[in-house]
């Protein structure tokens, strides 16, 4: 055998056998005490902020007028945090229009995080058909910060008096029975 077809041979066969030499994988990190999660992606209940007054951060409603959390009191308040650009956010968003159309005990506010202007996000929510109470608007992502948000969507459940009762991160089928039984911790 010719001394360049034995490199190319020897070659392919450490080729293959280092692809064979898998470490074994890491145990998934336990979930927060407290917390119902996914622990591959982060998602889930976090009670960690319970109790928390919300943020008196503004931001846009729909018609363009700042507002803010605090403007909601005296009914529970489900704040979702979303993007035009995040996947699982525009997944979840008509699971939200539709618990929204049910009506009910609580109220719901998608506010967008998208920089762009609100004219941008009130044409990418009627190309969706997606109702107005996801057109508030936080392109400074003041809001996001000030709960101290990092993964979008991320959505909080606030009760009439505007204390935070949790949070789930990632993306969930709000029209769910597992939904259900979140929401009905509204008071």
């Amino acid at each position: 055998m010719p001394i360049s077809l034995r490199l190319i041979v020897l070659l392919l066969t450490g080729v293959a056998l280092a692809g064979c030499d898998r470490q074994k994988a890491d145990a998934p990190q336990a979930p927060v005490a407290g917390a119902a999660s996914d622990a591959d992606s982060g998602k889930g209940v976090d009670r960690s902020h319970k109790g928390q007054a919300a943020p008196a951060t503004m931001f846009k409603d729909a018609e363009g007028g700042d507002t803010s959390i605090a403007k909601f009191a005296g009914k529970p308040v489900l704040v979702n945090l979303w993007a035009t650009w995040c996947g699982p956010c525009v997944k979840e968003l008509p699971t939200l229009a539709a618990l929204e159309a049910k009506g009910g005990a609580v109220r719901i506010v998608a506010i967008s995080q998208d920089d762009g202007d609100q004219a941008s996000v009130d044409a990418f929510l009627k190309g969706k058909g997606i109702g107005r109470f996801a057109a508030f608007h936080d392109k400074d992502m003041a809001l996001s910060s000030a709960l101290g948000v990092q993964i979008l969507p991320t959505t909080m459940l606030f009760d009439a008096a505007g204390k935070e009762v949790w949070r789930f991160t990632g993306d969930l089928d709000w029209t769910s029975a597992g939904a259900a039984k979140l929401l009905a911790e509204a008071k």
